[in-house]
């Protein structure tokens, strides 16, 4: 049973604040105007990142819905590779060698 991912639309994007940071250090430091709408942006920036966290997937899941989740789906994935090493075992299929 697998649970369908949906994309991220800024996958690679920065969101990093520190940039930020800088420059609003940088503007008080030459007692600037801009310090304001360097603020804005990262109050933005902030909340940009406030809504990406609740967009993830899991993060309505408790700590424990999540370890027993994961705990299914390393049984599920054991499951497999102990069918495939079986079937691999078996050699019913015979591959003619190309000459």
């Amino acid at each position: 049973m697998a649970v369908a991912q949906p994309k991220l639309e800024k996958e690679n994007e920065d969101c990093s604040l520190l940039p930020l940071v800088h420059d609003i250090i940088k503007c008080m430091d030459k007692e600037s105007q801009d310090v304001h709408q360097e603020l804005a942006k990262l109050k933005a920036k902030i909340q940009e990142a406030r809504e990406q966290i609740s967009n993830m997937p899991g993060i309505d899941s408790s700590p424990q819905e999540q370890q027993q989740q994961l705990a299914t789906l390393r049984e599920q994935v054991h499951t497999k590779n102990q069918l495939l090493q079986k079937y691999k075992s078996l050699c019913m299929f015979d591959v003619p060698k190309a000459s």
